[in-house]
């Protein structure tokens, strides 16, 4: 069995977030946006995997945003995507991303506990209620209005994933959303479970996490807030007799100058943003998520364009290693890391900024 980097609770986790998808997590035109090639997702898991970045985690995504570039339009479905990263990859953690609406926790919780054998151990799960209303009139689903009836039904879903894992017998299973006669798991994870992340914004979603998740995913835009927010968050989890780490995700442009960096983010997301995606993605989130603060809507929409909303490491080396020690210290567990071209850009932050990471003895 190998360790899975995610249950070392020693060092600042760092991961890669939307490799999978077309774009990344930059809606932008240029021509050097990220290309998600299966061929693209291999290299860059193994440098990524051969540098000790400790996890990759994916979107799941049906349909695009539209605009011009149709922003996540091209997307690897994240199990067989998961499947082959842990195959092709020695330490890395990989996440699978699965949205309960969309698939059968019997099926999951035995694709979860394959691929942990792929990978000795190293399988994540993301699982995600749903937000995303085009998404399920495309899959022809309906998206309940209501927070409480989405969570009750990916409770009922991830017990059922539970049992499936735990249990050493054939049972049935009599739910509200799930019926199941004589089922039965075998086999299960490589540990009895995965490290299960669950991203929340509304009260509905964070009693989720703080029930079932051992990451909670959220933005970060003020890191005062985020700290408040953070110990509100683990004071909840504990209250339950857990314990709950929360991750954030940020968007890496690092140069030699801060001009250089600053040049480089006017070109991607200012001058060549695809903004009818940007526009239809704010919208999205607003409309049916919770996860971003109403409030700071005008400068959301420019991290939107950046990064999907990412918080911004922008700058030299050293800047973008001081925003990676805010984060740590207001209380984050860890951070995903998104590039304009991960396999192009990720070197020189792995040469540049690791290092500095190290010798801080956050890593």
């Amino acid at each position: 069995m190998t360790q899975n980097p995610m249950l070392s609770g020693d060092r600042f986790r760092l991961g890669t977030f939307s490799t999978n998808c077309s774009s990344g997590m930059t809606p932008t035109k240029i021509a050097e946006r990220w290309d998600n090639s299966w061929d693209n997702n291999l290299t860059l898991a193994k440098m990524l995997d051969e540098a000790g970045i400790d996890f990759m985690l994916p979107i799941a995504r049906w349909i695009g945003y539209g605009g011009e570039t149709d922003f996540h339009g091209g997307v690897l479905e994240t199990m067989t995507w998961a499947a082959g990263l842990l195959a092709s990859t020695k330490n890395i953690a990989v996440f699978a991303t699965i949205h309960t609406a969309a698939n059968h926790p019997a099926v999951i919780a035995k694709q979860i506990a394959t691929i942990d054998q792929i990978g000795h151990g190293r399988a994540g799960l993301n699982i995600v209620a749903g937000w995303n209303k085009p998404e399920y009139e495309a899959l022809g689903l309906s998206l309940p209005d209501d927070h409480e009836t989405r969570y009750a039904y990916a409770q009922e879903w991830f017990d059922l994933v539970k049992k499936l894992w735990a249990s050493d017998e054939h049972f049935d299973w009599d739910g509200k959303y799930f019926k199941a006669k004589k089922i039965k798991g075998n086999p299960a994870p490589v540990r009895g479970s995965v490290p299960i992340i669950n991203a929340a914004g509304s009260p509905q979603g964070r009693e989720f996490a703080t029930d079932n998740a051992d990451f909670l995913f959220t933005p970060t835009i003020d890191l005062i807030r985020s700290k408040d927010e953070i110990v509100e968050l683990k004071a909840q989890a504990r209250a339950k007799g857990r314990n709950v780490d929360v991750l954030t995700f940020s968007h890496v442009i690092c140069r030699p100058t801060r001009e250089e960096a600053e040049a480089f983010l006017k070109y991607t997301a200012v001058d060549n943003s695809d903004t009818a995606a940007v526009d239809n993605l704010v919208n999205l989130q607003f409309a049916h998520a919770h996860s971003f603060p109403h409030d700071l809507l005008a400068q959301i929409k420019h991290l939107f364009a950046m990064g999907h909303g990412g918080f911004p490491l922008v700058g030299t080396p050293d800047d973008v290693a001081e925003g990676i020690l805010k984060l740590h210290a207001a209380g984050f567990a860890g951070t995903t890391l998104s590039f304009v071209d991960y396999v192009k850009e990720f070197p020189y932050f792995r040469d540049t900024v690791l290092p500095k990471l190290h010798a801080a003895g956050i890593r």
